[in-house]
């Protein structure tokens, strides 16, 4: 029983050390995907309509690359205003990480936004936009696909723009940003 002992606790002690005290962006994600103040909801590339747009050769890779977005949104009202500056820190957290790899940061009419994402710089597979307005609230976008190029997302953001793509599925994020 003593011999035991010593090789549970080397274990429990390397198991602790191995743990990161900061949560992933995906467990952020399920742990509030049923939070009252959050909406959630993931946007398959299918309702991008892009299959009938005139796309070229570049287009196509950079969208074939692409799986779906998961959006995470937090409505902020007078009620919840603690509960916002609570989440936007834990949020601010979690992009702090090492791992997130920093593409921009743009200040829009709606506010604050940064793009980073995961993955090497020639084979991303996450794309994360995180956009805030201290008088609305916050969106996490993650944009989820297969070794993403990042001169890919201008070609993305073309084929969009060539389908014809209304912006439906969007609606519970459009409320956000005018409500």
């Amino acid at each position: 029983m003593k011999k035991v002992y010593p090789w549970a606790l080397l274990f429990f002690v390397l198991a602790l050390s191995a743990c990161s005290s900061t949560q992933s962006l995906q467990e952020y994600y399920v742990d509030n995907s049923e939070n009252p103040n959050f909406l959630a909801f993931d946007v398959p590339v299918s309702i991008l309509n892009l299959k009938e747009a005139d796309l070229s050769e570049q287009e196509r890779e950079a969208v074939s690359a692409l799986k779906k977005l998961d959006i995470l949104a937090f409505k902020k009202t007078t009620e919840n205003a603690v509960a916002y500056r609570s989440e936007k820190t834990n949020v601010n957290a979690i992009l702090k990480n090492e791992d997130f790899t920093e593409l921009m940061k743009m200040n829009t009419p709606y506010g604050k936004a940064t793009v980073k994402y995961l993955g090497d710089e020639d084979a991303i597979d996450e794309v994360i936009i995180y956009g805030d307005n201290d008088d609305k609230g916050f969106a996490l976008i993650r944009v989820l696909g297969n070794d993403m190029n990042p001169a890919h997302m201008l070609q993305l953001l073309q084929a969009i723009q060539k389908s014809d793509y209304k912006g439906g599925g969007f609606e519970k994020l459009e409320g956000l940003l005018k409500g």
